[in-house]
């Protein structure tokens, strides 16, 4: 059968993106505005998107779609009950940011835990230069080795940092949470991971479930010196109560690498956040020159795969 593939949001993925086998035609667009997308779609058997918002209004006008194919793993963009009763698959990029979202998470544990910016800045205004002393300690210094991490989420990406966790010499303890656990994987009660944790770093999906799952009173919960970081998604956190978190003193630090709104073109309060243990970056931990090549040809495979009828990677 001839597949009709439209790919919305070609600039996405930075890397080669190879034409599907099964495609009779093939059409890119770099972006697609919501008001274009019913016309882009309106022939397409085949639509590749990553942030493009598809709800049951937009797909009641798409009769002839089939398949949706993230190029993403995350899909909570996608009505995905409507696709079930449309009859639409929707499949999802799998494990390819299992090492690159780690190392990300490290990066910014090491930078919050060494206290790296305030240094820097210490370094740039002459503090270390009028100091009597060889090395100036003005800001705490904590080691990995024997601290405790706590990971909400316990997929690839959750295992992968828990990996890199063991090899500091961390102690690791993944927080019971709903959606369903991977098989064999010891659960703590999430209150014990609250409140034992030195860092929490969040793997978890933005389901309804998950939304605002770090809030004040889970804050007030932590230890005063704790992480936390978030590479996931940014609805996972209440971002004002991260903001008085840090003003209040109630954890150390924090990394985030995302936000509830990307890109916050109308602002967001952690945009006015300038303090030396708070670390944002534009939603790239999962970005690396390698995870974005895997992402691109998993991506084509499960087109192709889906249009042999040996569909993988599906969601629905």
């Amino acid at each position: 059968m001839s597949q009709h593939v439209v790919f919305l949001e070609r600039q996405s993925v930075k890397a080669n993106v190879r034409r599907p086998d099964c495609a009779t035609t093939y059409t890119e667009y770099d972006k697609t505005a919501p008001e274009q997308v019913v016309e882009r779609l309106r022939d397409a058997t085949v639509a590749i998107i990553n942030k493009v918002v598809l709800r049951e209004t937009t797909l009641a006008q798409l009769p002839r779609l089939k398949l949706i194919a993230m190029a993403a793993t995350g899909y909570d963009c996608i009505e995905v009950d409507a696709c079930r009763r449309r009859g639409i698959a929707l499949a999802n990029i799998r494990n390819y940011a299992v090492h690159t979202v780690p190392e990300h998470v490290f990066a910014m544990v090491l930078a919050l835990r060494r206290n790296l910016f305030a240094y820097r800045h210490d370094v740039e205004q002459g503090v270390w230069q009028r100091s009597e002393q060889f090395c100036f300690l003005s800001h705490p210094i904590g080691d990995l080795f024997g601290a405790t991490i706590g990971i909400i989420g316990e997929g690839a990406i959750g295992q992968g940092t828990a990996a890199i966790a063991r090899g500091f010499g961390m102690k690791v303890l993944f927080a019971d949470h709903e959606p369903p656990k991977a098989p064999g994987v010891e659960f703590t009660p999430m209150q014990q991971v609250l409140e034992t944790a030195d860092v929490l770093s969040l793997h978890a999906p933005l389901t309804a479930g998950t939304r605002n799952m770090i809030g004040i009173e889970q804050f007030r919960r932590m230890k005063r010196s704790a992480l936390l970081i978030n590479t996931a998604r940014g609805g996972l956190v209440d971002e004002r109560a991260l903001i008085q978190a840090l003003d209040e003193g109630l954890i150390a630090g924090a990394g985030f690498d995302v936000l509830t709104v990307e890109p916050p073109r109308q602002g967001n309060p952690l945009l006015d956040v300038r303090r030396h243990n708070f670390i944002l970056t534009p939603h790239v931990a999962w970005a690396s020159d390698g995870a974005m090549q895997f992402l691109a040809d998993q991506l084509i495979d499960n087109i192709d795969a889906w249009a042999a009828g040996r569909p993988q990677h599906l969601v629905t």
